[in-house]
C-alpha cells in the first residue's frame, strides 16, 4: 500500500521558503538573464566625457603622450569621423544629454540655460533620469551639463549624494596670467593632485567601482580638462620640452583669405598672442605646451577610472563611452578656442568599448547625439518621453562598414550651418556665403572650392540636411564678441 503525503505545517512552511528565496534570486539575477550581441541585458554603463579635447591624440595630428588612450584605441571601435552637433560646451551637453538638436531646442549658445528655460526641457528625460526610470544606480560628478539644473530635479537624477563637482581649478597667481583672463593661465602645479577636481572625482569613482552593486549602474564621469586654466600637476609639463613645441600642422597664416565675411567672424585672429603689433609665437607655443599637459593629464585621469573597471567585478558586462563635448582649435583658422564650423572645433575623439573589446576603426560620420539611441538599444531599456534625433550606433559596433549614408549636421546659432559627410564638409552662413572642403585632398581645411561648379551636386546634397525651421534662440554669449 502506497503512503500518502500529509501536508503538515512544517511542509509548507518550507514550501513556502523555497518559492520566497526563489523569487528574490530572479529578481536580483534578471538583470543578466538574456544575452544582445554578446553582451548580457541591462549592461552597466561607464561614461566618461572630457571637454575641449582636438583630434590630436585621437588622431594621431600631433605629437602627444595619451598612454591611456592609445590603450582603449586597442580594445574598442574608434569613431573617426565623429562630431558635435554644437561646438561649445552648454548647448553640446543640452543636446546630447536630451538627445535633440539645437536647432530643435533653441540651445545654441553658452548660457543659453535651456534646462530651467523651456517647458520642453523640462518635460524630456534627460539621459541619467531615463537610466534611473528604468532601474539603474545612476552616479555623476563631474562636470555635467554646464547649465544649471533645478537643484530638486539634480538631487532626483542621481543617487549619489551631494554631487561634487569642482570647477575648473586650481588657478594660479596673478603673475602666471596671459590675456588679462585667469581663465588663460599656464602653470605647472606643484601643489597635491586632489588639489584638482578631475583628480577627486576620478578617485570617488574608483571607490564606486570597487564596491558591490545589486543593480546595474549608470556611471558619469566629468573632466573639467584639458579645458583651461592651462594647470596640471609639474609632472605632466615635464613630459614636454617648452622649446621644442611645434606650431599645429593645420596652421596657415593666410587661412583665412577665402573665408566669408560671417566666417571670419567667428575667429579671434589669435589677438591674444600680439605683442607690439606682432605675433608672438613663444607666447603661442607656451600655451601649445600647456594644452599637452593638460591633454595628458586628462588622460591619466580617466585611464585610472578604466583601470579600475577592468579590475572590478563589472568588468564582463560594461560598455565604456567615452568622449569630448566639443572640440578645439590651437591656432588652426587663426581662432584658440572653439565655437567655428570647421574641422577642428566640430570633431571629438569617441571611443566606445564593448566586454568583447574588439578593436575596430570605423570611418563613417556619426554625431554626439547618437549616443542616446545607442545605450536605449544596447540596454534593451524602454525609450524616453521624446523623440530622439539621433540614431543607435550598435550596427556600426557589429560592423563598423554597415552601410551608413548620414551626413553629421552642426549649428552655432541660427543659420550657422554646417554639414560633414565622410568626405567633405559644408559650410552655410545666415547671409548666405559659403564653404566647401575635400577632406580626401585637405585634411585641415586650408582651401574653400566652394566656387568650383563641378562641385554642385555635392553642395546641393548637403544642403539638403539643413533644417528649414530653427527654434527661437534662448540667447547666451558668443566665443568671440562681434
Amino acid at each position: 500500500m502506497k503512503a500518502k503525503l500529509q501536508i503538515t505545517p512544517f511542509i509548507v512552511v518550507v514550501l513556502l521558503l523555497f518559492v520566497f528565496l526563489f523569487k528574490s534570486v530572479e529578481k536580483k539575477t534578471k538583470w543578466v538573464s538574456s544575452e544582445v550581441d554578446g553582451t548580457k541585458k541591462n549592461p552597466n554603463v561607464v561614461l566618461i566625457v572630457v571637454d575641449d579635447m582636438n583630434g590630436y591624440g585621437s588622431l594621431g595630428q600631433y605629437p602627444i603622450k595619451m598612454p591611456y588612450m592609445e590603450a582603449l584605441k586597442k580594445q574598442a571601435t574608434n569613431f573617426v569621423n565623429a562630431y558635435c552637433n554644437s561646438p561649445v560646451c552648454n548647448p553640446s551637453r543640452a543636446s546630447f544629454f536630451s538627445g535633440l538638436y539645437p536647432h530643435n531646442t533653441g540651445a545654441y549658445l553658452n548660457g543659453s540655460d535651456a534646462w530651467n528655460k523651456t517647458k520642453q526641457f523640462k518635460e524630456l528625460e534627460a539621459l541619467p533620469e531615463l537610466f534611473k526610470r528604468n532601474g539603474y544606480t545612476t552616479w555623476g560628478r563631474g562636470k555635467i551639463f554646464h547649465s544649471p539644473m533645478d537643484s530638486v530635479r539634480e538631487y532626483n537624477m542621481w543617487d549619489n549624494r551631494p554631487i561634487y563637482k569642482g570647477g575648473f581649478g586650481p588657478f594660479p597667481e596673478k603673475e602666471y596670467w596671459f590675456g588679462g583672463n585667469r581663465f588663460f593661465s599656464v602653470k605647472a602645479w606643484e601643489g597635491a593632485d586632489e588639489d584638482f577636481p578631475d583628480v577627486k572625482n576620478a578617485n570617488a569613482a574608483i571607490a564606486f567601482l570597487q564596491q558591490h552593486h545589486e543593480k546595474p549602474f549608470f556611471l558619469y564621469y566629468g573632466l573639467w580638462r584639458p579645458h583651461n586654466p592651462y594647470t596640471a600637476p609639474k609632472r605632466f609639463f615635464d613630459m614636454y620640452q617648452e622649446e621644442e613645441t611645434q606650431m599645429p600642422p593645420g596652421y596657415r597664416n593666410d587661412d583665412l583669405k577665402d573665408v566669408p565675411f560671417q566666417g571670419r567672424q567667428l575667429v579671434d585672429s589669435l589677438k591674444r598672442y600680439y605683442k607690439k603689433g606682432e605675433k608672438s609665437e613663444t607666447l603661442w607655443k607656451k600655451f601649445l605646451w600647456a594644452y599637452k599637459a593638460n591633454t595628458t593629464f586628462a588622460d591619466w585621469n580617466y585611464g585610472r577610472v578604466i583601470e579600475a573597471l577592468d579590475n572590478s567585478r563589472y568588468a564582463d558586462n560594461t560598455i565604456v563611452i567615452l568622449f569630448s563635448d566639443n572640440g578645439f582649435n590651437c591656432g588652426e583658422k587663426e581662432r584658440w578656442g572653439k565655437g567655428t564650423l570647421w574641422e577642428q572645433s566640430d570633431y571629438v575623439p569617441l571611443l566606445i568599448r564593448t566586454p568583447s573589446k574588439q578593436q575596430a576603426t570605423c570611418k563613417r560620420t556619426v554625431s554626439l547625439l547618437d549616443i542616446y539611441p545607442t545605450l536605449i538599444e544596447y540596454c534593451q531599456i524602454k525609450k524616453p518621453r521624446q523623440t530622439l534625433d539621433g540614431k543607435s550606433l550598435t550596427p556600426l559596433l557589429k560592423d563598423p562598414d554597415a552601410p551608413w549614408d548620414r551626413p553629421v549636421f552642426t549649428s552655432y546659432g541660427i543659420e550657422y550651418s554646417s554639414v560633414r559627410d565622410e568626405r567633405y564638409r559644408y559650410i552655410r552662413y545666415p547671409d548666405g556665403s559659403e564653404e566647401l572642403y575635400d577632406h580626401e585632398s585637405d585634411p585641415y581645411e586650408l582651401n574653400n572650392i566652394v566656387a568650383n561648379n563641378n562641385l554642385n551636386g555635392i553642395k546641393e546634397k548637403l544642403r539638403a540636411y539643413i533644417p528649414q525651421t530653427w527654434a527661437p534662440n534662448l540667447k547666451g554669449r558668443l566665443e568671440v564678441k562681434r
